[in-house]
């Protein structure tokens, strides 16, 4: 191997539109416009467009963007919000943080995104809304969600932070719910240099409070309707996306070919699960994981080969410390997820003899040469 593959490698990313992102920054530094200008107002504009929304609203990271939704639903103490059981801990926050209860159900065991099934027999008089997360870049079985959530009055919010790009049944993600949240962290496939993220919805009034609760629950200046917070996409890093935009589709499209790649060279696998495709569904392979009993063994042979990996997610929600009153429930399957997954190096820049030296260091691991 002539190099070392890491998991993510942003700057060699970043090096492909590196005049842009000067630009950018330029052109920023140069109008002396730092917060709530022209360069936030153009990217909710071309973020909307994209994804096929009415709105966009810029605020500080995903976490805050799953969070004022909630509050502008209305959404508190005494309700619950049903969540995935295996995602990123940020959505169960979002609900634990505006006092509501997250009631966890276990995955689809192909696609580990949520099952409408079991998000149907989760649902209470308590329930308010559902947070399906379009897990790895694939996009969670939406219509029957949405059915659930009309057959009961409920919300259906996108957790859309690892799907920016994906289609359901040809629809974007972040346009198939009443409303969604995504984040801007660098790793996303549209990654800021920072912190940063945005509300999409095709609701008006929704939005406008949005807008407000993310400007210290202000619509005019020195006026505060509500305690709010100061949670605002900065013009440095929207100016980023909107150039990181540009490129989106094409550098969605390299990952597919990675993905492609992968998928033609680890099939066939005893003992290796690969990741399974919907029928109706695009991804955008945020994430390439795949699943094994022998997950650890299998990171460190990689690791020995000078390739990077991360396991997403190591330890799920209800096993963390902050969430001790979840520990005794019966989630079999994110325990075992958590267990088993892992994943191997994916991005735009990935080459084919680097794709090539990932599948044989697997394969190598199955065969027993390890």
């Amino acid at each position: 191997m002539t190099r070392a593959i890491p998991f993510l490698d942003l700057k060699s990313l970043h090096s492909e539109i590196r005049e842009a992102l000067d630009a950018a920054y330029h052109r920023v530094v140069d109008s002396g416009c730092f917060i709530m200008g022209p360069e936030l107002q153009a990217f909710e504009g071309e973020f909307a467009r994209y994804c096929g929304v009415d709105h966009c609203i810029g605020v500080g990271n995903g976490l805050d963007a799953l969070k004022l939704l909630l509050q502008a639903y209305g959404i508190g103490p005494d309700d619950e919000v049903i969540v995935p059981s295996n995602t990123f801990i940020a959505t169960w926050l979002a609900v634990s943080q505006v006092g509501a209860t997250p009631v966890p159900v276990e995955p689809d065991p192909t696609t580990y995104n949520m099952d409408p099934v079991q998000a149907a027999r989760a649902v209470t008089s308590r329930t308010r809304a559902i947070m399906p997360v379009h897990l790895y870049g694939q996009t969670a079985d939406m219509d029957p969600l949405m059915a659930l959530a009309a057959q009961h009055g409920l919300v259906v919010i996108e957790d859309a932070a690892q799907s920016q790009g994906a289609r359901y049944k040809g629809r974007l993600a972040g346009g198939l719910g009443h409303s969604a949240g995504t984040s801007f962290y660098p790793g996303k496939n549209l990654g800021a240099l920072g912190d940063a993220g945005a509300v999409l919805t095709n609701d008006h009034s929704l939005a406008d409070r949005v807008r407000m609760l993310r400007n210290y629950g202000s619509r005019v200046k020195y006026e505060h309707e509500q305690a709010g917070v100061n949670s605002r996409l900065d013009e440095l890093q929207a100016a980023f996306l909107r150039e990181k935009l540009r490129v989106l589709d094409a550098w969605n499209e390299q990952r597919r070919r990675v993905a492609g790649l992968y998928n033609e060279g680890l099939k066939s696998l005893d003992g290796l699960r690969l990741p399974a495709v919907a029928s109706w569904a695009l991804p955008v392979w945020h994430l390439y994981v795949v699943a094994t009993p022998q997950r650890d063994a299998l990171c460190a042979h990689l690791e020995r080969r000078g390739i990077g990996t991360l396991i997403h997610y190591p330890k799920p929600p209800h096993l963390q410390s902050c969430y001790a009153e979840f520990a005794d429930c019966d989630l079999p399957l994110a325990n075992r997820l958590a267990g088993e997954v892992l994943s191997l190096p994916m991005s735009p820049d990935l080459t084919e003899a680097e794709v090539a030296e990932v599948v044989t260091a697997v394969r190598e691991f199955f065969a027993g040469s390890h």
